[in-house]
């Protein structure tokens, strides 16, 4: 096997893996929400913009004929469905990050999966020189790049005053 063939393959994997793990962190949630009945800890937005993203990449890779791009993206979009619809059963109203001062709402596991996932992606696009991969990612790392501020601004230290969910 070429040397570029390897490590093409290597990315490949890494994208697969990284991104089938970005898609689990959304289970610790799913049985949050289910356990407690709630959303109070969960945020909306990500798995609204990851289904979207899904089914857009879906797409493209039914259009390129890219078994791998349909896979991974069919997996994801019936995962965020999932979580989309038990968000919206048990959803009374929604919560603020910077109003809160706490990031408590805020999924540290899907941040560092979305920003290894969004990045293995653009540096795949990158490597095969193709923009319709590289481009839709860089979103992902940059708003993985603000959460992870969003951390850092709200540290857990001062999230002490809210009330700590049982797991």
């Amino acid at each position: 096997m070429e040397a570029g063939g390897a490590a093409d393959s290597l990315l490949s994997g890494a994208c697969v893996l990284f991104t089938l793990a970005m898609y689990s962190t959304g289970l610790s949630d799913l049985r949050q929400m289910r356990t407690t009945r709630s959303v109070d800890s969960v945020q909306f937005l990500p798995f609204l913009t990851t289904d979207i993203n899904n089914l857009s990449w879906m797409s493209y890779g039914a259009l390129k004929g890219d078994g791998t791009l349909i896979f991974v993206n069919a997996t994801g979009a019936v995962l965020q469905t999932a979580y989309i619809l038990v968000y919206l059963h048990y959803c009374p109203r929604k919560a603020k990050i910077i109003q809160t001062r706490s990031t408590q709402r805020l999924s540290f596991p899907l941040t560092i999966a979305t920003l290894l996932t969004s990045a293995s992606w653009t540096l795949y696009g990158f490597r095969l020189g193709d923009p319709y991969i590289m481009v839709p990612n860089l979103p992902g790392v940059l708003t993985s790049v603000i959460r992870l501020w969003l951390f850092w601004k709200y540290s857990r230290e001062q999230d002490r005053s809210h009330p700590l969910l049982q797991t």
